[in-house]
């Protein structure tokens, strides 16, 4: 790779060899199918940036940040005023886009787009819509006032984008009928009470599976999430800060098999590593 190359998510591209061993190591790292990883993180995820056409100021977009969760096929669901702007523009007009950002302090880090129209909940579907906005909102007691209505975003097409600016960039997109079948990882719900126990209590193992597994001495590694195949570390290495994917040496089916793996691979880790 040319010293020129882009960076590798954030290292300098100045350093050739360490640049060499990441690209290497990561594109060869296990990772959900994009559609899977782009549906786990969109269904997990609760605010995004909302575009709708404005009837205010008419042949100008109009953007808005708001809360959402998803529905059992992975569609957006809001609860909106009948007093808000974007509420007025999408009775008015249904097409939309609500863009999500998986690390929005990291333009190099997922990025999702959801084009789409968006319609009131049907009053058959209420109930369940309700239940899938508060399982992720549970503090929303304002959706029951008699201003708020729930709308669903029928997606027309789901596009992505990672890796902005570096050797990594991944990118693609799915129609609707694709991303309705497509799976929630079942292992990615317990990625905050699995990194923050290894953030807190393990640290310094964390940092020895990523050295032994990307063969780059960092001074530090803080796991982020865990999915089926692996986790997603944010390390740091003379100085500079950027992400890695770390993957399992076999696929975890359920939250126990996390703890052995990473035991596993600790042991490894400190055998090969003397």
């Amino acid at each position: 790779m040319a010293a020129d190359s882009p960076a590798i998510q954030g290292f300098p591209a100045a350093d050739v060899d360490v640049c060499q061993l990441i690209q290497a190591h990561q594109q060869k790292a296990a990772r959900l199918l994009p559609i899977d990883e782009v549906k786990t993180i969109l269904n997990h995820s609760f605010r995004g940036f909302l575009s709708t056409f404005s009837q205010r100021h008419q042949g100008y977009p109009s953007g808005s940040m708001v809360d959402f969760a998803c529905d059992a096929y992975g569609s957006p669901i809001l609860a909106v005023s009948n007093l808000a702007a974007h509420t007025k523009d999408l009775l008015a007009n249904p097409k939309c886009s609500l863009l999500v950002a998986k690390d929005p302090e990291d333009r190099t880090d997922l990025v999702i787009t959801v084009d789409g129209d968006a319609s009131p909940a049907a009053e058959s579907n209420l109930d369940a819509i309700r239940a899938a906005y508060m399982a992720r909102h549970p503090d929303a007691f304002w959706v029951d006032f008699a201003d708020f209505v729930f709308l669903r975003i029928e997606p027309k097409v789901v596009r992505y984008v990672s890796g902005v600016a570096t050797a990594l960039l991944r990118s693609g997109e799915f129609s609707n009928e694709d991303f309705r079948i497509a799976k929630v990882d079942p292992i990615y719900q317990f990625s905050k009470p699995i990194t923050s126990h290894m953030n807190k209590d393990h640290a310094e193992d964390t940092k020895l599976i990523v050295q032994h597994s990307t063969s780059i001495p960092v001074d530090f590694a803080y796991m982020l999430d865990v999915d089926s195949l692996g986790f997603n570390v944010k390390a740091g290495y003379q100085g500079n800060t950027f992400k890695l994917r770390i993957p399992f040496t076999r696929r975890a089916l359920e939250r126990k098999d996390v703890k052995t793996l990473i035991i596993e691979m600790l042991q490894v880790a400190k055998t090969e590593g003397r």
